[in-house]
C-alpha cells in the first residue's frame, strides 16, 4: 500500500499568535514493504509527519494519498484507512486496561466487526508476530507481564487488526536494554516475514541502523534528506549541525579513516565493525 506526500505542510494555531508552522512541504512517497525509519531532532515534525499517514491529522497544505485516497477529502472513509495503516505511539503500554491480554488485543478487531470465531486465529496470531507464546500468555491480566512484554502486547493488538502498513512512533523509547532489543529483533521479524510496510520513528541512530533499509531525515519541519542508511550516515557534519550525530560505530569508523586506516566510512552495527577491524588487523599481519 504506497503513501504518497505532495507539498505537505502543517500549521498548528494558524492565523494566531502561537502560530507554528510543523512540517513545511514535504514531498516523498512510499512504497509498498519498505522499512522506513524517521529520525530529527526533537519538534522536527516526525511525530507531526505520521499522524498524517492515517488521517489523524489533515494537511494544512498539500496532499496525502494513502493507496491512491486523497486524505484530505472529506468523503474519503478515514475508518477504512486507519484498518489499513496502524499507528502506535510512545508508550503504547499506557493505553492496555482490559483484564485479559486476549482481551485487549481482541478490542481492535473486535470494535472492526470481525466475528468471534476468528477473534481468536487474529489475536494468537498478532501475538505470535511479537515473539510472544500465545497459550502461555492470552489469559494472564497485561498488568502481570514486564515492559517489553506488556509493549509488544500493545502492538499485537494493532496487528491483530492486520493492517498493510505499521507505523510506530518510539517504540523503544524507556525500554532496557534486553527489552529493546528484543523488539527490534521482532520488528525486523516481522518485516521480512510479512513483507508489511514498517515506518519507524526514533531518536536512536543505533537501533535505526539495525533495522531500517532507508532514512527520512527532518529538521524544522523540512526534508533534509532520505535514502539508504549508509548514504546517509555520512553526512555526519549535517547530522551533527542538525542535532542528530551517527551510530556509535560509524563514529568510530570515520575516527580510524581520520588517523589514515583504509576503513568504510559508516558502518551499521557492532558485528560489521568488528569484522572490519579483524580485517584490518589480519591485512597487518600480512605485511
Amino acid at each position: 500500500m504506497p503513501i504518497n506526500i505532495k507539498n505537505l505542510s502543517c500549521i498548528y494555531s494558524a492565523d494566531t499568535p502561537f502560530e507554528v508552522r510543523a512540517l513545511d512541504g514535504i514531498s516523498l512517497d512510499i512504497g509498498a514493504g519498505e522499512f522506513i525509519g524517521i529520525i530529527g531532532p526533537t519538534g522536527s515534525g516526525k511525530s507531526t509527519l505520521v499522524q498524517h499517514f492515517n488521517g489523524l491529522i489533515r494537511p494544512t497544505q498539500g496532499q496525502v494519498l494513502v493507496d491512491g485516497r486523497d486524505l484530505a477529502d472529506k468523503t474519503t472513509d478515514l475508518r477504512a484507512v486507519r484498518q489499513n495503516v496502524g499507528l502506535v505511539f510512545q508508550y503504547p503500554e499506557h493505553q492496555l486496561f482490559e483484564e485479559t491480554v486476549f482481551a485487549d488485543v481482541a478490542f481492535g478487531p473486535k470494535n472492526q466487526g470481525v466475528p468471534e470465531a476468528e477473534l481468536r486465529e487474529r489475536v494468537h496470531e498478532a501475538l505470535a508476530l511479537v515473539g510472544l507464546e500465545p497459550e502461555g500468555i492470552v489469559d494472564r491480566s497485561p498488568f502481570e507481564l514486564s515492559g517489553g512484554q506488556m509493549r509488544r502486547v500493545a502492538i499485537a493488538g494493532v496487528l491483530a487488526m492486520r493492517p498493510q502498513v505499521l507505523v510506530l512512533d518510539e517504540p523503544t523509547a524507556g525500554l532496557d536494554p534486553e527489552g529493546r532489543d528484543e523488539l527490534l529483533a521482532q520488528l525486523g521479524q516481522l518485516h521480512s516475514g510479512s513483507g508489511m510496510t514498517v515506518i519507524l520513528v526514533s531518536h536512536s541512530m543505533e537501533d535505526i541502523a539495525r533495522v531500517a533499509t532507508r532514512l527520512i531525515v527532518l529538521a524544522g519541519g523540512k526534508l533534509v534528506a532520505d535514502g539508504p542508511p549508509r548514504t546517509v550516515f555520512t553526512q555526519a557534519k549535517m547530522l551533527t549541525d542538525i542535532g542528530l550525530g551517527v551510530p556509535q560505530v560509524t563514529e568510530l569508523m570515520l575516527a580510524l579513516r581520520e588517523r589514515g586506516y583504509d576503513v568504510p566510512a559508516v558502518a551499521l552495527s557492532v558485528e560489521e565493525a568488528c569484522a572490519t577491524i579483524l580485517e584490518l588487523s589480519y591485512r597487518g599481519e600480512q605485511r
